[in-house]
């Protein structure tokens, strides 16, 4: 089984380009082991976003999944003080601290099912499915795949979405934690996997023991530290235990978001494309 991959702290040495997706700003910045793609803690969801991105990403590593190589950045007061860009500046000067980077893929593009289905075989496609589901992950769409092609071959990114209990946890209860995330029926990769439970017990079981601990340990204090978490009465091991909970009470079952990945399934294959009626 493949244990957790540790996090390597580098340092942000210059901000390259901005990539404008969303609302989260990540951007290209040149560190001291090269180029990342960093998402930073003062755009969008704050230092939740940056948290799912790492447990997100730390799981699919562990289940064997190809997500870029991650690792905790540091920006300085002094990164991008002179940027020109007003909005990209304040996103900078919220960001002072750590930050979260994938290893850049240079010349990679966008996943598109038409032109490059062949490159994703389908127990690949069934694996990918069975964690969005289980992260309950709304960002694997037809509209928004956040995955890419590099080097003829697929790489996950933008776990950030994932996990969005989390900006809510006095609402989560077990049934909560329990819940089988129908929004799975969107995910671009559904109608090309297999059943979701045709791989569940493995997957379930390559996450088991101390696994999920050894994950969520992973995660930096600097980041857990933050006000958001502040705001639901954290401290760093509190919140790490709300995500051993969460992730375990998920795991240990009856896992239902297997189940509704297998019935969306079958009801997208049997979908009927409605008929146009030509306008005159």
């Amino acid at each position: 089984m493949p244990s957790p991959d540790s996090l390597p702290a580098l340092t942000a040495q210059r901000y390259v380009q901005p990539l404008r997706e969303g609302g989260s700003l990540p951007a290209v910045v040149d560190t001291d082991d090269g180029m990342f793609v960093v998402k930073f803690r003062g755009a969008g969801q704050g230092a939740k976003a940056l948290v799912a991105e790492l447990i997100g990403g730390m799981v699919a590593r562990t289940l064997g999944l190809p997500v870029p190589s991650l690792a905790l950045v540091h920006v300085s007061e002094t990164f991008g003080r002179s940027e020109p860009d007003p909005e990209i500046g304040e996103v900078l000067r919220k960001s002072h601290g750590i930050n979260v980077g994938l290893r850049y893929l240079d010349g990679a593009f966008n996943f598109d099912a038409n032109a490059a289905g062949e490159l994703i075989p389908v127990p690949l496609a069934t694996r990918i499915v069975w964690l969005d589901a289980f992260l309950t992950n709304p960002d694997r769409s037809a509209r928004n795949t956040n995955l890419m092609i590099w080097e003829r071959s697929p790489w996950l990114i933008d776990h950030g979405a994932a996990l969005y209990a989390h900006h809510d946890w006095p609402s989560v209860d077990r049934a909560r934690m329990q819940s089988p995330f129908p929004l799975i029926r969107d995910h671009v990769l559904l109608t090309h996997a297999a059943e979701a439970s045709t791989v569940d017990a493995e997957m379930a079981a390559m996450l088991g023991g101390d696994v999920l601990s050894e994950i969520v340990a992973r995660i930096p204090d600097g980041l857990l530290e933050d006000d958001a978490y502040r705001a639901d009465g954290d401290t760093p091991a509190s919140a790490r235990a709300r995500y051993v909970e969460y992730l375990g009470t998920r795991l240990a079952g009856p896992r239902a978001f297997a189940e509704t990945a297998t019935r969306m399934r079958a009801e997208r294959l049997t979908d009927v494309p409605r008929q146009r009626t030509a306008r005159r």
